[in-house]
């Protein structure tokens, strides 16, 4: 078993990659990639976790679809929360 720096529901910053210095919360992660899955705390307009899918029998319209967005696990860093900074 992997061992990581952050886990699942804690509140992250992306600090390299597409989506540099956004805030967002660990919904998954997947160990066989090392990669963890966001959802971001602040929708901006730009399109975040927005894929286009081809048209299907399960999609027959197709178009662009909201999802959560994954980024490898040495891309984030844990937000430290008030209430730890005061207990030490």
């Amino acid at each position: 078993m992997k061992n990581y720096h952050v886990k699942k529901n804690d509140k992250v910053v992306v600090i390299a990659g597409a989506y540099k210095g956004e805030e967002a919360v660990i919904s998954a992660v997947i160990t066989k990639n090392d990669r963890v899955v966001l959802d971001f705390t602040e929708k901006k307009d730009r399109q975040i976790g927005k894929r286009t899918l081809r048209k299907s029998q399960a999609n027959p319209q197709g178009g662009l679809v909201e999802r959560s967005v994954s980024v490898h696990v040495s891309n984030v860093a844990k937000v430290a929360d008030d209430a730890a900074k005061k207990a030490e």
